[in-house]
């Protein structure tokens, strides 16, 4: 279903053509769950980011926290350094996977959500999330998708981009106004670098876009976010997951690999020159040189429209019903659901009986996977992702 207030734009010059997929087999069908579905409200929370304590030692029962005190991060669940810096507006920020030469990224780490989607022609690209805490180099920056609208709406943030599809342009003008920043109209700083598409790239400071934002009338406070439940306990009767293939292409993949010293999921990608084969190598964050950690990794079921080979729209908010959802987290997996009930708020995670599904405090990677796409578990504790649109 294509999203209602980009009809209007595409209607006489994009046909919607027939769904294409990655990989040459073919996508499975997908049969609509007949199961019913009741999210459930979760109770609040004093958690103060300490480890959960219980009256009762055999009581493991998963504590939802989603209304955070003042100085907590709503985004990852714990609290922030610089409470200043949850008075304002989140700030979001595309960020190249392709080509390899712009590795290693900058700033990923330092974001509170990082969401990860196919843009055609076999590559993927990220948005990264930051609200409570910044970074002063975050890219290398590349072009807008019309998803990029939906995603700065629910986190009523301020997108910068490197410039995009004169049709995307127009959608990302018209939804979000001011708070949709070119890398072609902004100044350096906050955004500097030559050339979006050259080897050098253009980078962006998180901490600055938020000051260049203000200085152009918009208006920075707290945005009230609601983002999900976090418990330091997991929810009962996980799947062991030590490792998360994410797969686009045979010339695109990603793995994590849980590390059970810190947590958390360690996060590797593939290199390698044309013609040879791939290596998976470890991906740091070139302003720490540090691999990337990641508190929860979450792979979300929606629908992809394509419009072109680099042209699509994901589509977060007419999804009829909840859709499936896959939540790693402290070494294991737990299958739920997700939905969008606000279009002014973050997407929400529940539970298979619908009661709120609990992250872990810290911070989230999410990636969009197509409808039809394939996940699997060869291996006792390996899940593996292979990407199909629609």
């Amino acid at each position: 279903m294509k999203k209602k207030h980009i009809f209007p734009v595409f209607v006489f010059i994009l046909p919607l053509l027939i769904s294409c997929q990655v990989f040459s087999s073919a996508a499975p069908t997908v049969e609509p769950s007949s199961a019913p579905f009741a999210p459930v409200q979760s109770e609040t929370s004093s958690y103060d980011g300490s480890p959960a304590v219980s009256s009762n030692p055999s009581d493991s029962t998963p504590q939802p926290i989603t209304i955070p005190p003042e100085n907590f991060n709503p985004l990852t669940g714990l609290p922030v350094e610089n409470p200043e810096n949850l008075n304002r507006l989140p700030v979001l920020i595309k960020v190249s996977n392709y080509p390899r030469t712009g590795r290693p990224h900058a700033g990923l780490s330092s974001a509170d959500i990082v969401f990860d989607y196919y843009i055609g022609e076999l590559f993927n690209r990220f948005v990264a999330v930051f609200y409570g805490e910044n970074a002063s180099q975050v890219g290398p920056i590349r072009s807008g998708r019309l998803v990029d609208s939906q995603l700065s709406m629910m986190f009523r943030g301020t997108l910068v981009y490197g410039n995009a599809d004169e049709r995307v342009d127009v959608v990302l003008d018209n939804d979000l106004g001011a708070r949709a920043i070119p890398y072609k109209y902004a100044p350096c700083p906050p955004v500097c670098g030559d050339d979006t598409h050259s080897v050098t790239g253009v980078f962006a400071d998180s901490a600055g876009v938020t000051e260049y934002s203000r200085s152009i009338g918009v208006v920075q406070e707290k945005p009230g976010l609601q983002f999900a439940a976090f418990s330091p306990v997991p929810p009962p009767d996980g799947q062991p997951a030590s490792q998360i293939l994410v797969q686009y292409a045979d010339i695109n993949r990603g793995e994590w690999q849980y590390d059970g010293s810190s947590g958390n999921y360690l996060r590797w990608i593939e290199d390698g020159n044309e013609g040879e084969p791939l290596t998976m190598i470890p991906l740091v964050d070139r302003n720490t040189d540090v691999q990337l950690e990641f508190s929860n990794i979450i792979i979300l079921n929606t629908f992809y429209i394509e419009y072109n080979r680099t042209l699509h729209n994901i589509d977060l908010w007419n999804n009829q019903g909840p859709q499936t959802a896959y939540f790693f987290r402290d070494g294991q997996m737990f299958e739920g659901k997700w939905m969008v009930t606000d279009h002014s708020q973050p997407m929400s995670f529940f539970q298979k009986d619908g009661s709120p599904m609990m992250l872990k405090p810290g911070n989230t990677w999410i990636v969009l996977a197509g409808i039809s796409s394939l996940i699997t578990n060869p291996q006792g504790g390996r899940f593996e992702l292979y990407f199909y649109t629609p």
